[in-house]
């Protein structure tokens, strides 16, 4: 699947079903594929961390989150199909996991919360097959242990809500360990989403793009700088590599 550069980081520019009929390919194929989103917070990341970056371009799947990057897409007259945000898509994944048969196992969030997130699934699920869940908070030991429970209990797909840069960097250093995984995804917030800890705006507020909005109103303190300062530094980026990119076709 061919990815469009969005100035120094690959996208690919699909919709839900070209994704989700991806991550058939990937549960019927072999080795541990990546799937990544990116957002403008995730943007400004990478511009500082060179390992973060290259963890999103060594990606499987980089799939677009949220209006800063719709917006800094069509400056570059890049064709974005949808808003393919994690809260929405990776919920789309594991009902196919559920058709498919294929095994789950969820790490992020704090102590207790994963048990939450996988409780609430085999409520919505009842056939869901979850192998394990654990907590994002744990040492190198833990870590170990971790990877082989996963590899032990032979988990197709694992989510990963660690938050940004952690989940994602995490993924990659661990790829060539897992075993049985076929699609490792990082999913930022989606285990709180998933154990009800963490509330979602209105479907009508999501359709204008307004979702970050309602997040800053539940937690100002936290991301403020991130949704405020975030936005302004993401689209400085966006307009001055807009100058550069014009200056070179002159």
């Amino acid at each position: 699947m061919r990815k469009h550069n969005f100035i120094n980081v690959g996208l690919h520019l699909i919709d839900t079903n070209e994704a989700l009929g991806l991550c058939r390919e990937f549960l019927r194929g072999s080795g541990c594929k990546m799937m990544f989103f990116l957002n403008a917070h995730c943007y400004n990341i990478a511009q500082k961390n060179k390992d973060y970056l290259n963890a999103l371009n060594g990606a499987d799947l980089l799939l677009n989150d949220g209006i800063g990057i719709k917006l800094g897409t069509i400056l570059f007259g890049l064709p974005l199909k949808e808003n393919m945000n994690g809260t929405d898509f990776i919920p789309k994944v594991i009902k196919l996991c559920v058709e498919d048969g294929a095994s789950i196992y969820l790490v992020g969030s704090k102590e207790g919360v994963s048990d939450l997130a996988a409780s609430s699934l085999k409520k919505k699920f009842p056939t869901i097959n979850i192998v394990g869940n654990r907590s994002g908070y744990f040492n190198s030991e833990d870590e170990k242990e971790i990877i082989r429970d996963i590899n032990e209990k032979k988990a197709d797909v694992l989510v990963v809500g660690m938050g940004v840069p952690l989940q994602e960097l995490w993924i990659e250093k661990n790829r060539s360990s897992f075993t049985s995984v076929k699609i490792a995804l990082a999913g930022g917030a989606i285990i709180d989403f998933m154990s009800g800890k963490v509330i979602r705006a209105p479907i009508w507020i999501q359709k204008i793009g307004m979702e970050w909005f309602f997040r800053f109103v539940q937690e100002p303190k936290r991301l403020f700088r991130r949704y405020f300062s975030g936005n302004f530094i993401f689209f400085w980026h966006i307009l001055k590599n807009l100058r550069k990119s014009k200056w070179n076709r002159i």
